[in-house]
């Protein structure tokens, strides 16, 4: 039997940390410029000015970073005859590196940590001394990385591989016939946009908070001729109440949104409140377990609460928010929509997605 792999050190584990993190920054980085992707499409070494020259970038700066993914194993080094270095991305990396990669794609989270340090390091760590929350306008560029992000996913597998899915394929034919649709906390629109325009006999409406947001949705259908689905600004709390919309969709999707929201569980209420007697409610949120023991063995645990911390929980802890964050988990969100009034809840996998559960909830 072979033996386990000796556990290092801490002294140890601080230099990887060290190294993992200062390689994460640059990899987004060099995502960012597309280097990832011009050095994919290359089946042959070249040297750093071939490969800044493609990229129409400074070949000083190019070099510097092509040291950094040497050394950090993602790129090959491969001296030529004539003493010049040459590089090299293994197609395997470039699975998973390249924009090709689609819902595969682990290169454009290399950006995410980055970003949230830009827009909120300060303010995360005066909210370890007030417990204030950081609202939605401190975080303009991590939103639009968002939307990439989204666009990346939903472009790919909403149509072709989730919606398909759900209610063993029942909504894709209620879908092609025409139904109301809802896709709250639905942000610049990406899978509300997607849906439209595959599903062009039903009607869909976007809701969020941010107009900033429903804007960029909204030139979206524009751009791309929609005349079957609109954006409004809402507070998805406040439609708990009796209002015009009760009762009048027969599909509500909510992508990632819930655990953001300052009161999630009036949230829930008003998608109940909303959504029809015979409809249908896709929670899709972060596959993880309610305590942080459950989740020390989750392979991206620890990023995926750094990524918590410094956006989700802040967010939701406006105003006095609840302050749920990413990590709320499988049985903290079954318990708030048993207690919103979904009497039926399936939790399942999502098919391509290890990130996300999918709650199929029911009044």
């Amino acid at each position: 039997m072979q033996s386990a792999e000796p556990t290092k050190s801490f002294p140890e584990k601080m230099i990887d940390i060290l190294n993992y993190g200062s390689l994460n920054l640059a990899m987004g980085l060099g995502y960012r410029a597309g280097l990832f992707d011009i050095m994919d499409a290359e089946v042959r070494p070249r040297s750093a000015q071939e490969i800044s020259r493609q990229a129409n970038l400074n070949c000083r700066y190019v070099n510097e970073w092509l040291g950094i993914m040497v050394c950090g194993g993602i790129v090959e080094l491969v001296p030529g005859d004539d003493g010049t270095e040459r590089f090299f991305l293994p197609k395997a990396h470039g699975d998973l590196l390249a924009r090709r990669a689609g819902s595969g794609n682990l290169g454009v989270y290399t950006q995410e940590i980055p970003l949230l340090t830009v827009s909120a390091m300060e303010r995360v760590f005066q909210g370890f001394l007030s417990g204030e929350g950081i609202p939605y306008e401190q975080y303009p560029d991590f939103h639009d990385f968002m939307g990439q992000l989204g666009d990346a996913k939903h472009r790919q597998v909403l149509v072709d591989v989730f919606l398909p899915s759900v209610d063993n394929g029942r909504l894709v034919d209620a879908l092609r016939r025409g139904i109301e649709v809802c896709d709250l906390g639905c942000a610049q629109g990406v899978a509300t946009l997607v849906m439209a325009q595959a599903f062009p006999a039903s009607h869909f409406t976007g809701i969020d908070i941010s107009r900033e947001a429903l804007e960029t949705a909204r030139s979206g259908a524009r751009d791309a001729g929609l005349e079957n689905i609109r954006f409004d600004v809402r507070d998805a709390a406040e439609l708990r109440h009796p209002n015009e919309l009760s009762g009048n969709f027969d599909y509500i999707t909510a992508f990632d949104a819930i655990h953001d929201q300052t009161r999630p569980l009036e949230a829930l209420q008003g998608i109940y409140e909303i959504l029809k007697a015979d409809g249908a409610f896709s929670m899709i949120d972060i596959a993880a377990e309610s305590g942080i023991g459950g989740n020390r063995s989750h392979p991206m645990g620890a990023f995926l609460y750094t990524v918590s911390l410094m956006h989700c929980m802040p967010v939701g802890l406006v105003d006095g928010g609840a302050g749920l964050g990413m990590m709320w988990g499988r049985q903290q969100a079954e318990k708030m929509l048993g207690e919103a009034g979904f009497g039926q809840v399936t939790v399942a996998e999502i098919p391509n997605d290890p990130f996300n559960l999918h709650f199929f909830c029911r009044k």
